[in-house]
C-alpha cells in the first residue's frame, strides 16, 4: 500500500509533465575519469605472484570508484539525478582468474561512501549487465554465469546501501529458433529467481529480435517494470503505434516508487539506423513526447547517446527552442 501511496504522489497533477534527463556510464567533459579501467585476462595471467595480481585488481576497483565519485560531484553540479553505473567497476569480477579475490570486503567502505553521496543527493541508479547476460538461454553454463553476473551486480547495489528503486536492465535474449519457447524459458528462469534479484529487474525491448510490445506482454505476466526504448521499437516493431500501448508501458511501475524511464537514442544514420548517434535529434524526441501527453504521469529518460552527459546539453539547449517546454534546471524540463 504505501508503494502505490507513493506512486500516485509522483503522478502528475494536471496537464503538466515533468522529465529528468540522465546518462551513461562516461563523462565527455571531464578528462581522466574512467570508471571502468581494466586489464585483460591475459595480462593478469602473466602476473605470477597472488599478492602483486590482488594489488593491481584492487587498485583498478578503488580507482573506478574514485572516478565514479568524481562523475557524482559533476552530476551533482549540473542538476543530473540520473545516473548508469558502468558493469565493469569492479575489474574481471565474474572471471575464473579471480574467483579467489574478494573484492567486496576490499572496496565494501569505498562503496558505501558511494552510496551515500547517492542516497544524500536522490540520484536515480542503474545498471545494464550486458548482452552475455541471459536469462532465456537453453545453455546451462551460459544460465549459471548470468546469475553469477546477476549477483555481482546486486553486490554493487547492496554495498552502496541502495534501495529496490536501484535498477538492473536485462534484456529478453535471444530466439533460439523458436521464439515462443525462448520466452516460455525466459519467465520460468525469472521464476526461480531469488527475491532480491526480482526486486531490482526491470525489461527492455531490444533492436533485433524482442519488441516493444512482446516484452509488455511479458513484464504483465511476471510483473516486472518495462523501459521502453524508442529506437529500439523503431528499429524493431510489427507496425505497431506506441500511443496504443504506452499508458500500459507506464503502468507497469504502478507499484515502484519511483517514476516509468525510457531509452533515448537517435538513429546514427539511414545506412547504421541501429547504432546510437552522437547527440540526439530533438525532432525524435519530440515525436515521442507528444504521445506521452495525455497520459498525465511523470517519466525520467535515460541518454545513450555516444557522446553521454554532453549529448544530455546538447539536448537540452535544443529544447530551450521548443514553446511547449520549460526548462526547469540543467537537467530536467516541464512540457
Amino acid at each position: 500500500m504505501g508503494k502505490f501511496i507513493l506512486y500516485t504522489i509522483l503522478k502528475n497533477v494536471g496537464d503538466i509533465l515533468r522529465i529528468n534527463f540522465g546518462y551513461v556510464a562516461m563523462s565527455m567533459m571531464i578528462k581522466d575519469c574512467s570508471p571502468s579501467k581494466t586489464v585483460t585476462a591475459k595480462y593478469l595471467n602473466k602476473i605470477e605472484d597472488e599478492e602483486v595480481r590482488l594489488f593491481k585488481l584492487r587498485s583498478l576497483a578503488k580507482t573506478n570508484i574514485q572516478n565514479t565519485q568524481r562523475l557524482f560531484y559533476h552530476n551533482k553540479a549540473h542538476d543530473i539525478k540520473m545516473y548508469r553505473l558502468t558493469s565493469k567497476l569492479i575489474p574481471l569480477a565474474t572471471h575464473p582468474l579471480t574467483q579467489d579475490w574478494d573484492w567486496f570486503a576490499d572496496v565494501k567502505d569505498d562503496l558505501r561512501s558511494l552510496g551515500n553521496y547517492a542516497n544524500e543527493n536522490n540520484f536515480r541508479i542503474s545498471a545494464h549487465p550486458d548482452h552475455y547476460t541471459l536469462l532465456n538461454s537453453p545453455k546451462e553454463d551460459v544460465l549459471q554465469s548470468s546469475f553469477k553476473d546477476l549477483d555481482y551486480h546486486y553486490k554493487i547495489f547492496k554495498g552502496m546501501g541502495l534501495d529496490t528503486s536501484a535498477k538492473l536492465i536485462l534484456h529478453i535474449g535471444g530466439k533460439y529458433k523458436d521464439k515462443e519457447s525462448s520466452i516460455d524459458r525466459f519467465i520460468k528462469n525469472y521464476n526461480n529467481l531469488p527475491m532480491h534479484l526480482k526486486e531490482i529487474l526491470i525489461l527492455e525491448n531490444d533492436d533485433k529480435v524482442y519488441t516493444a510490445k512482446e516484452v509488455l506482454n511479458i513484464c504483465q505476466k511476471v510483473n516486472v517494470p518495462m523501459v521502453l526504448d524508442i529506437h529500439h521499437h523503431w528499429c524493431n516493431n510489427n507496425g505497431e503505434d506506441l500511443s496504443d500501448f504506452i499508458a500500459d508501458i507506464f503502468n507497469t511501475w504502478e507499484y515502484e516508487r519511483v517514476p516509468p524511464k525510457i531509452h533515448l537514442s537517435s538513429p546514427k544514420d539511414k545506412k547504421n539506423f541501429r547504432s546510437h548517434a552522437d547527440n540526439i535529434d530533438k525532432d525524435f524526441f519530440l515525436e515521442f513526447l507528444n504521445k506521452t501527453k495525455k497520459l498525465n504521469n511523470n517519466f525520467d529518460v535515460m541518454i545513450e547517446a555516444k557522446n553521454k552527459d554532453l549529448a544530455l546539453f546538447n539536448l537540452m539547449k535544443d529544447l530551450e527552442s521548443v514553446p511547449q517546454i520549460k526548462i526547469l534546471d540543467q537537467a530536467s524540463i516541464e512540457y
